[in-house]
């Protein structure tokens, strides 16, 4: 299947630098570019998209403002059927990927990606796994917690009640940004187990991806700067 890409950026140059990157590979197609936020919305309402790589910075439309209009509804609940964003970002900017999470976005890339990981996060999202590891989510938490909103309960939102005792313990040290092998060792259980318990807490959360598990425990106050429970 082809996966279909819109490139989203206010800088021509980086959009033909990722079009060269992409247009050489046999399951990716560049059906849509756009030049802010505000842009990208108009030609998604009549081009078909599986995944954007969205700048953050860019006139009229900020990628932030534009993710969250793609990937929510109006009262924040995810959207069914989106396409799939991508993040554009650099070192000095991840509040901002922060704020895209937030919004919806499925992980973010540095702006000087790799092409071959460039293509690797692309067919990841595509497939519905998150290009953005736990422990770098933690790493920005870390970073800029002075400017994130502080958390407002310490025993968590009324949806973790919806967990078992053993799915909650699994989605702490997802929070804590274990990988599913990791999460196996530490509770003596399969990887395959563990597999379907992040499965089932996701579903149950509503949560899209390992991403959005860190944003929500972040602000139900079970983890704090540094990754600590």
């Amino acid at each position: 299947m082809t996966i279909r890409v819109m490139l989203v950026d206010d800088q021509e140059l980086l959009r033909t630098g990722f079009r060269m990157v992409l247009q050489s590979q046999p399951d990716i197609e560049i059906v849509a570019e756009a030049g802010d936020g505000a842009q990208a919305l108009e030609v998604l309402a009549r081009t078909a998209v599986d995944v954007i790589l969205m700048d953050v910075r860019m006139p009229r439309l900020d990628g932030v403002q534009a993710t969250r209009r793609i990937c929510l509804d109006a009262e924040g609940a995810p959207l069914p059927d989106v396409p799939k964003v991508l993040i554009l970002t650099t070192f000095d900017l991840d509040e901002y990927a922060f704020a895209a999470l937030k919004a919806g976005a499925s992980g973010f890339l540095l702006k000087d990606v790799p092409p071959t990981e460039l293509v690797t996060a692309i067919r990841a999202v595509h497939a519905g796994d998150a290009v953005v590891a736990p422990t770098t989510t933690r790493r920005m938490i870390d970073q800029f917690a002075e400017v994130l909103p502080l958390p407002q309960a310490q025993s968590g939102p009324p949806t973790l009640k919806a967990l078992t005792e053993r799915e909650r313990e699994v989605f702490l040290l997802v929070a804590q940004g274990l990988s599913n092998g990791e999460i196996a060792a530490a509770l003596t259980l399969s990887e395959a187990t563990v597999k379907t318990h992040v499965g089932r807490i996701l579903a149950k959360l509503s949560l899209r991806d390992r991403v959005q598990a860190v944003v929500l425990a972040y602000e139900a106050g079970l983890l704090r700067a540094g990754g600590h429970v």
